[in-house]
């Protein structure tokens, strides 16, 4: 059972390792949105406040607390195999961080191949759809701020799990659409002549 447990945690530490490094590698690429001052203030992963530049220098607080966590999981798995102190229960109470590590970015951008948002990178042929709900009286949102009552709540559906955004301007709402649209996702949630025309997404 423990060494079933020291692959499995083996496994999972590679596995954000490797995620971290991806995330680091799309961050110098060339966004295509957010780009202006006006994208910034329209995007927010958190009611509170506004999106950070999606650049390295900008994200640096959270990439340290990320790779923090990373290192301390990694001490303590060290730890454990020289010491042989710990328990099966205590590989789950170490890994609880990483379960949580995708909300310490406070990032969301596009690039030509795909999304970040928080510690994720999602390819575009991953996402199936995307839809904007108003965030009204009944919205978990709701009376965070001006801003967020009158705005949208961007979803993008994968196959198993979202990605989500508050959109709080009309402007990036028209922009993120547009974007969306030419890399070949429907739009969920309007009326069939209102749904942006579908390219052929292979070519992406």
């Amino acid at each position: 059972m423990i060494v079933f447990l020291n692959i499995v945690y083996i496994i999972v530490i590679v596995y954000f390792c490797c995620k971290f490094i991806r995330l680091l590698t799309k961050l110098k690429k060339d966004k295509i949105f957010p780009i202006t001052n006006a994208d910034l203030i329209g995007i927010r992963t958190y009611p509170q406040k506004v999106v950070g530049l999606p650049t390295i220098s900008k994200q640096k607080i959270e990439i340290f607390l990320y790779v923090f966590i990373l290192l301390f999981v990694i001490g303590m798995y060290i730890i454990d195999v020289v010491y042989k102190k710990f328990d099966a229960s205590f590989y789950l109470l170490v890994l609880f961080p990483l379960y949580y590590s995708h909300n310490l970015l406070n990032l969301f951008a596009i690039i030509n191949d795909g999304v970040l948002s928080g510690s994720r990178f999602v390819r575009w042929k991953k996402i199936k759809s995307f839809q904007f709900v108003p965030i009204n009286l009944n919205h978990r949102y709701y009376g965070y701020s001006k801003e967020v009552n009158d705005g949208y709540e961007m979803i993008m559906q994968e196959k198993f799990s979202t990605i989500r955004c508050i959109v709080t301007t009309d402007e990036a709402k028209e922009k993120l659409t547009k974007i969306l649209c030419d890399h070949g996702l429907e739009e969920t949630g309007v009326k069939g002549d209102e749904q942006c025309q579908i390219i052929g997404r292979d070519q992406k």
